[in-house]
């Protein structure tokens, strides 16, 4: 237990140290992995590693994931963002909270097309930003529906973190995916409730509301989401229905981003490759970090640590709340200083072990870590989405921060929910079966 010890210090000391230093993730998780098996194990490095690199590097589960960040980025070039404002606007613009509710919606509409926290934030923000401040609504409450309901993109599928976790922990992409339907879903809902009751509350700090919309107005508002929603549900009820895999559904995604992209006008050369660059750059970034990530679970995995860690805590006897919790916990303060992806490929070789000894479903768990990083992107000091709203709205991080605190609780009140309700989450990946 000593030599477990000693290596479990070693491990977090070099993690950390390279960290610190400006080390890249992925090079920090390599470095690491091939210093645990010189230090504490006699098998052939060399060998292990450029074995573990090759095998993780080809997986057919993560061909979904380049597919569906080049749709999100074909979308992203295109007058998406603007269509879902003119359609939102009049669907939205009498409730209490007004044009807030944009935020909230157009967020996740657009969530379930790029599977980007960070481009969802930004794209939704470039657009609604002046429109909201030209009408006079309140900063914090712009701020705070942008920067919360960006997170959705974690969330609601297809979503670039529920593939890499699915990919580390084995687990079935397709049930993930279908298993973020309905939290995500909730957390609209919890999003718009806090907005109309914070509306309601402060009134005096709300606009006069909008003119009521002529029927047509909807109908229009309607034709100018249909083109989002259909793309959506093409590629969500393909994989619900049985009909495609997440790889196919991505295919089927990324030909009807190009289709929607060349009748609105957007698709040129220009674009189209600006969209395959930027999806290769993000896809490698990925790609390379869970390559790198394997060579440290399986350096950690011949030292024995994730055992021996499950044994340990297997013999604290605590109940399967309590070590959530403290998972929970890590988790968050992980995420002061990381992204999500690095969260996931960084401590999955440990938590994954403990989880499994105390009954947790590993699916159940895939989407207790997602929205554990939903609420880490906006903590500071490396919460990204605060940096995203610092630039969108010129203002403070510590008025962003402040601003976003509310819809961190939400976020963690959801967390309850699917916590003493797990069928909120377990519910549809069973109709499946």
């Amino acid at each position: 237990m000593d030599m477990i010890f000693v290596s479990a210090i070693t491990l977090v000391v070099l993690v950390f140290g390279l960290l610190a230093s400006g080390v890249w993730v992925s090079v920090t998780l390599l470095a690491v992995g091939m210093a645990m098996m010189a230090l504490f194990t006699s098998a052939p490095t060399g060998s292990l590693i450029a074995s573990t690199l090759w095998d993780s590097s080809w997986g057919w589960a993560l061909t979904s994931l380049p597919l569906f960040v080049w749709m999100g980025e074909i979308l992203f070039r295109s007058n998406l963002s603007e269509n879902m404002f003119r359609g939102l606007s009049p669907l939205v613009g009498r409730l209490p909270g007004g044009l807030l509710h944009v935020n909230i919606l157009g967020c996740g509409v657009l969530a379930a097309i790029t599977g980007s926290s960070a481009v969802t934030c930004a794209t939704i923000g470039r657009m609604t930003v002046p429109e909201l401040s030209k009408r006079d609504y309140p900063d914090n409450m712009t701020i705070g529906t942008l920067a919360g309901s960006g997170t959705l993109g974690l969330l609601i599928p297809p979503s670039i973190i529920m593939i890499v976790y699915g990919v580390t922990a084995e687990q079935s992409i397709a049930r993930l995916f279908i298993a973020g339907v309905v939290p995500g879903l909730l957390l609209i809902a919890l999003f718009m409730g806090y907005t109309a009751i914070w509306s309601l509350v402060r009134r005096d700090r709300m606009p006069a509301p909008e003119t009521a919309p002529t029927w047509r107005a909807k109908l229009a508002g309607l034709r100018n989401l249909a083109p989002a929603v259909g793309l959506i549900a093409l590629v969500i009820g393909s994989i619900y229905g049985g009909f495609a895999t997440p790889t196919e559904a991505a295919v089927i995604g990324v030909i009807g981003a190009l289709a929607l992209s060349a009748l609105s006008g957007t698709l040129t050369r220009a674009t189209f490759m600006d969209g395959v660059m930027a999806a290769v750059r993000t896809s490698c970034m990925i790609s390379f970090i869970i390559a790198c990530a394997a060579c440290l679970s399986i350096a950690v995995a011949f030292v024995d640590l994730p055992r021996q860690l499950a044994s340990w805590v297997d013999a604290l006897n605590l109940s399967p709340y309590a070590l959530l919790a403290v998972l929970g916990l890590l988790i968050l303060i992980l995420g002061c200083f990381l992204e999500g992806i690095s969260i996931i490929v960084l401590t999955s070789s440990v938590m994954l072990p403990m989880v499994q000894t105390a009954g947790v479903d590993l699916i159940w768990f895939g989407i207790f870590i997602t929205i554990l990083i939903e609420a880490a992107q906006i903590t500071p000091p490396v919460g990204f989405n605060l940096f995203v709203m610092q630039s969108v709205t010129g203002a403070n991080i510590l008025t962003v921060a402040k601003a976003t605190f509310p819809f961190f609780l939400l976020l963690m009140g959801l967390l309850t929910l699917i916590t003493v309700w797990p069928d909120i989450v377990l519910w549809l990946p069973r109709l499946m079966n």
